[in-house]
This record gives structure tokens, C-alpha cells and sequence, in this order.
């Protein structure tokens, strides 16, 4: 029988705003975010704990934002500072053990069951890791720690900031269980409410689902949600996975039926996702659109460029062109969401005129 793993799951404390609050004292103690000004139609690409009191997050519009908030401090993103911490909080990962999966810039996965320094406990290095980043870069960072991925992820998200929280196997039932749906990572905010729905409001509710019952409802991914409920997750730690792909979504708590309003929020996707292509330095020739209607139907449609991009007005351009050949049928939208795929790690930013796309 395989021994338990040992998984940490290290997650900065709202990296980029802490950063700029860091290297800018005016900053501290303030309402800030990291993105566009509201006047240029930007996104918020992360908010201080001071903004998100004003229920303040990331991936909002700027100018909803400012609403919330008229004081609030809007910060340009430095993705090269933010590169170079984020390589240097690395270095210190693999001090530990070379079984490090990066999810982004901010956060990453540690197989620490065999590790460098031979310690028996992740917890320990868990502590150490989080004591090393403060002193080495002033930052504070929260850690999870579990016998597998998504439990280590679930255990980065109940303390921050600057936490530290343990799923032992003996615990891992009970604390699933009891848990919202809606707080289960991996269900978003239309699949809560279509659990709900269902009757199924916590772990339990889930648990006592069967595997084809979920696969009926959601699809393949119903098998996932089956798992979880079981604190069952085989994903290795994959320190050198090649990422597929790069997308960005939204789910509308009323659903949108305006035109104009849809493409206004297609648009403020299309931001999201430059900044997510900016973190990972890549570009890509086609992208999705995907469309989820307010009886759930999904849909997708692709265009495959001759040349790759990243800005988001190209993005923008392609996937208003995709929406626009959709027949919404007085339809209203739940869901809205851009990805980008055939990602190219080294691009130049480019224009391209719209008579060089060619459809895949």
C-alpha cells in the first residue's frame, strides 16, 4: 500500500497589491487595487484586504469597483516585479524538494512526502516556508496542508491571510461534509445553484450522490465532484506540466438579456485574460468563446488566428465577431468566458488586422 502524501499548497497573501503596498508605504493600510483606471474600461487584476472590505475582487469591472469604493487607489500592474519575487519564492520551494507545480504567479503545489531536508512533518516545512518568504521578501503567504491536492487547496483558502491550516486523513470527512457547496473549490457560483437545485447544499448532500446521478447532471465532471466528496484526489504534483490553455469567466448573479450588456462584460473578460497571459508570459492563436444560457445550455465557438496574441483589444475583437454570429434568440446569459489556446511562449505583441484570421 502507497504511504499517505504529503502536500502543500502555498498561496500569497493578495500578491501583486501586497507588493505594491510593500514597496510604496503610502500605500499601506489602504484601499487599493491592482489594474485598469474605471475610465479605460479596466478590470481589477487584484485588491488589497482593505478594497475587498468594500466587497471588492478580482476580475471586477474598475469602474464597478470605484462604486463601491470612490477612494480606492488604482495601481498599473508591474508583471516583471512581480516575475522576479515570484521566481525567487520558487528558489526557495526547491530547497525543500524539486516536486513544485506552479499555478501561477502566486501560488504553487509542493510534494514534500520525500523531502530534501528529510523532516518528517509538513507542517514543519510548511511554517519554515512560510517564515522564509516573509524574511526573504517581506511578504506574507498562507499554506495548506493535506494527503492530496484539493484538500491541500481547500486548506489555503480557511485562514488567510497569512494562515496556516491542516486537513489530517481522519478529519477529512467530517470537514467535507459540513462544508457549503459553494465553498467546495472547483463549483462555481451557476453549478452551486444548480446543486442547490438538486438538494444539495453541503459535502453530505454530495456524498450521498451517485456517480452516474452527478455525470447525468454535469457531465464528465460529475465524476470529479464524486470523488471530492470522498476527499479523493490522484493528481500528481506535475512540476513540469505544459499548460494547454488560458481562459478567464464570469457568472452573472442575474442573468444578462441586454446585448450591451453582455459585450460590455465580454470585454472586461477580455482584460481578465491578458493579465492571466502577461503572468505566464505566453500568447496563442485560437480562442473560445463560451456561452452558458439561462437553461443551462452551454455552448462554444473557435477561431484559430494565423499569428498569436495576447491584448486584449485583439481578444476582445475576435470573441465579440464569435458572439455576434450566435443567435441569442431573446435568450438571457448566465455565463460568459474567453480562453486562449496553441499558446506560444514567446511571442512579440503584435497588431493583426482581422482579414489575416482564418477560421479552424
Amino acid at each position: 500500500m502507497n504511504p499517505l502524501r504529503k502536500i502543500i499548497h502555498v498561496d500569497m497573501d493578495s500578491f501583486y497589491a501586497s507588493v505594491e503596498q510593500r514597496d510604496y508605504p503610502c500605500y499601506r493600510g489602504k484601499a487599493l487595487v491592482v489594474g485598469g483606471e474605471p475610465h479605460q474600461r479596466g478590470v481589477v487584476v487584484a485588491a488589497s484586504y482593505e478594497a475587498r472590505k468594500f466587497g471588492i475582487h478580482s476580475a471586477m469591472p474598475s469602474r464597478i469597483a470605484y462604486q463601491k469604493c470612490p477612494s480606492l487607489i488604482f495601481v498599473p500592474p508591474r508583471f516583471e516585479v512581480y516575475r522576479a519575487i515570484s521566481a525567487q519564492i520558487n528558489a526557495l520551494f526547491k530547497r525543500y524538494t524539486d516536486l513544485v507545480e506552479p499555478v501561477a504567479l502566486d501560488e504553487a503545489y509542493l510534494d514534500v512526502t520525500q523531502n530534501k531536508l528529510g523532516l518528517p512533518y509538513a507542517i514543519t516545512i510548511a511554517r519554515q516556508i512560510k517564515a522564509a518568504i516573509l524574511t526573504e521578501t517581506n511578504l506574507t503567504a498562507t499554506a495548506g496542508v493535506s494527503f492530496n491536492k484539493f484538500l491541500a487547496k481547500m486548506a489555503s483558502g480557511i485562514n488567510k491571510p497569512n494562515g496556516l491550516t491542516v486537513i489530517l486523513p481522519e478529519h477529512a470527512q467530517d470537514f467535507l461534509e459540513a462544508l457549503p457547496i459553494e465553498k467546495f473549490h472547483g463549483i462555481g457560483q451557476v453549478t452551486a445553484t444548480k446543486m442547490h437545485n438538486l438538494g444539495i447544499r453541503n459535502g453530505l448532500d454530495l456524498k450521498q450522490q451517485s456517480v452516474t446521478d452527478l455525470m447525468q447532471h454535469f457531465g464528465k465532471v460529475g465524476h470529479f465532484y464524486y470523488k471530492i466528496a470522498r476527499a479523493e484526489d490522484d493528481r500528481i504534483v506535475e512540476p513540469n506540466r505544459i499548460r494547454k490553455s488560458i481562459g478567464a469567466e464570469t457568472s452573472f448573479a442575474e442573468n444578462l438579456s441586454e446585448p450591451e450588456l453582455m459585450l460590455i462584460e465580454l470585454e472586461a473578460i477580455a482584460q481578465t485574460l491578458q493579465h492571466r497571459l502577461e503572468r505566464y508570459q505566453v500568447g496563442g492563436r485560437t480562442i473560445t468563446l463560451k456561452v452558458k444560457f439561462g437553461d443551462y445550455q452551454q455552448i462554444t465557438r473557435s477561431k484559430t488566428l494565423i499569428a498569436s496574441i495576447r491584448e486584449a483589444n485583439t481578444i476582445f475583437i475576435v470573441a465579440k465577431e464569435l458572439f455576434g454570429a450566435i443567435d441569442l434568440e431573446n435568450r438571457s446569459i448566465r455565463l460568459l468566458g474567453i480562453s486562449l489556446s496553441n499558446l506560444d511562449n514567446a511571442i512579440e505583441p503584435i497588431a493583426i488586422q482581422l482579414r489575416l484570421f482564418e477560421y479552424s
